[in-house]
């Protein structure tokens, strides 16, 4: 892997974090204290959402490789929270919240499916 592949995951993860960071706070302001992590399911509700609209154009045009690890690999990886939402879900079961940690991994892997397929369809509308 080039330096510059590199570079472009690193850049990409540094502003995917910070959108993260953003989403969670605006989240936490609209919904104060929700009993589910709702900033963390924004986040991969939209992380999953374009990671199939890029990869869906990717296969139909030619993406420079730097800019589809930029977008997918570094701000996608840096946006979406497997270990805070596999935390948060720990959080909930060792306060006896098996309820709100099941709902929260059902939704999240499951609208996250979803929205991956609606980035696919997505994309597919704008390339017809």
């Amino acid at each position: 892997m080039s330096f510059f592949t590199l570079l472009s995951i690193g850049c990409g993860g540094f502003l995917g974090a910070v959108f993260r960071a953003y989403i969670n706070g605006l989240v936490s302001k609209i919904f104060q204290n929700p009993t589910l992590p709702l900033g963390t399911l924004s986040v991969n509700l939209i992380g999953g959402f374009f990671i199939g609209f890029i990869l869906s154009i990717a296969s139909t045009y030619s993406i420079n490789q730097n800019l589809k690890s930029f977008l997918i690999t570094g701000f996608l990886g840096g946006l979406t929270t497997f270990s805070t939402f596999t935390y948060e879900n720990m959080l909930l079961i060792n306060s006896n919240s098996y309820f709100m940690a099941f709902a929260n991994i059902g939704l999240n892997v499951a609208l996250c499916l979803v929205f991956c397929y609606i980035g696919l369809f997505a994309a597919k509308l704008l390339i017809v």
